[in-house]
């Protein structure tokens, strides 16, 4: 099958022992820019008492629907197509949205649009997750992240690590408070917010 992500193997794992235990009270995950559907399967078969909904932009849906359709438990939701810049997500409250390795491909501008988004459909007490690399105050956390973001700008100026304070001050203005900043492999974090 075409579309495997090794990141995503390696990390799916270690993500796993973090957000299981969080989302077991859950219903409904919208997961952001779901990619290669593997984050998916994975988790949704860990979780199988609620409703893991993928999506991503129109173009990256056959890979997901192929994966699902192979792989996926029936509570794994077919990609919708989202967007995050446009103006009303096609989704209704969730309890938890999920992104991996989201933040530092888009844009700022997306990046803040992400964050506009899941103000909209984020019930109350409902948890966000974002997993990936950060810079803290303005600094990486490893040489090998400072050239991954060299080698993000080369490919999209408008990408790069972001800045984790930037980040936190996104959340604390749509009313999310950071619970957790978890260590993981590679160079990563998983951040974890709260609805307040």
């Amino acid at each position: 099958m075409s579309g495997i992500s090794q990141a995503a193997e390696n990390n799916k794992s270690h993500i796993a022992e973090v957000l299981v235990p969080l989302f077991a009270s859950c219903h409904h995950v919208l997961e952001i820019a779901s990619g290669t559907g593997q984050h998916a399967v994975y988790m949704g078969g860990l979780l199988p008492d609620i409703v893991w909904q993928t999506s991503d932009l129109a173009e990256n849906h056959s890979v997901i629907i192929e994966r699902i359709e192979r792989e996926g438990g029936p509570n794994v939701c077919s990609p919708m197509v989202l967007d995050v810049a446009q103006e009303q997500w096609p989704v209704s409250k969730v309890d938890a949205v999920y992104a991996a390795n989201a933040v530092h491909i888009m844009s700022w501008r997306h990046v803040e649009a992400l964050f506009v988004g899941v103000g909209e459909i984020l019930a109350r007490g409902g948890y966000l997750a974002l997993y990936g690399p950060y810079k803290y105050e303005g600094e990486f956390t490893t040489e090998s992240n400072a050239r991954f973001d060299q080698w993000l700008k080369a490919r999209d100026t408008q990408s790069g690590i972001r800045d984790f304070e930037a980040v936190v001050t996104l959340a604390q203005n749509i009313g999310l408070s950071l619970k957790a900043d978890h260590n993981m492999p590679a160079n990563n974090q998983l951040l974890i917010w709260q609805r307040d």
